[in-house]
């Protein structure tokens, strides 16, 4: 179902960075396994989610990318001197995005917040099926492509209602794991769950972000990709 409002905060949930230490998760936030399934040329056809973990009210995610008891935090950052300096100039996104437009749909692109999900390929390029969008078919093709991209670095906009669409997600947390390519991905924050700097400053509160979990991050608090293999990076 699409969405056309502005996300706001929902209730008493948020995620709070520590300094140089984990994500801690308060308002009793359902936390689950979100796996990219490919198909045989490994371009991801859809995402898989495994039943919610059992959490208590609070709990804290991990960071650094050491711990031994993944998804959550063991403690590892400290013995590993984890710097996990959040460098983000909290920009807003609707700054930041570079605009493409087409007959039905604009897309809203931030590639600074690119988490390498890749469904943005499915069926062909979400890029090239924008000036194609007067085509029923490629118009439902480019949403449901930008409506997976979990980091929300892609969104479409109704160019007859001039408003953004979004997915409807209930708030939830999904650790993304990403078998075809042999790595964990980022922490998906959905459904405008607000995250809290280390200092206490409040980002853009965004109906999709991904934080890093690797500890490689560029762009601490949020995923760059840093965890995907570099040799697929070049391609």
């Amino acid at each position: 179902m699409e969405n056309t409002q502005t996300p706001k905060p929902n209730g008493n949930s948020k995620i709070q960075v520590l300094k140089n230490g984990p994500y801690l998760v308060s308002g009793n936030v359902p936390l689950f396994k979100a796996t990219i399934k490919c198909d045989g040329q490994g371009i991801p056809i859809e995402w898989t989610f495994s039943p919610k973990l059992q959490t208590p009210e609070t709990y804290a995610l991990c960071r650094c990318g050491k711990s031994s008891n993944k998804p959550f935090c063991d403690g590892s950052h400290v013995k590993a001197h984890f710097d996990g300096t959040e460098v983000s100039d909290n920009e807003p996104f609707e700054k930041m995005a570079k605009t493409i437009d087409g007959p039905a749909l604009k897309l809203k692109d931030a590639e600074l917040f690119c988490a390498s999900a890749r469904f943005c390929h499915r069926g062909g390029g979400i890029w090239g099926q924008i000036p194609e969008s007067g085509n029923p078919e490629l118009k439902q093709n480019a949403i449901r492509n930008a409506f997976d991209c979990p980091s929300g670095r892609l969104v479409v906009v109704d160019k007859k209602s001039c408003k953004n669409l979004e997915p409807s997600i209930e708030k939830s947390i999904g650790f993304i794991m990403d078998p075809g390519m042999g790595v964990d991905g980022p922490v998906w924050v959905r459904g405008a769950i607000p995250v809290y700097s280390a200092d206490g400053k409040i980002y853009d509160v965004r109906n999709r972000v991904t934080l890093c979990r690797c500890g490689k991050s560029t762009n601490k608090p949020f995923c760059d990709s840093s965890h995907y293999p570099e040799e697929d990076k070049e391609r």
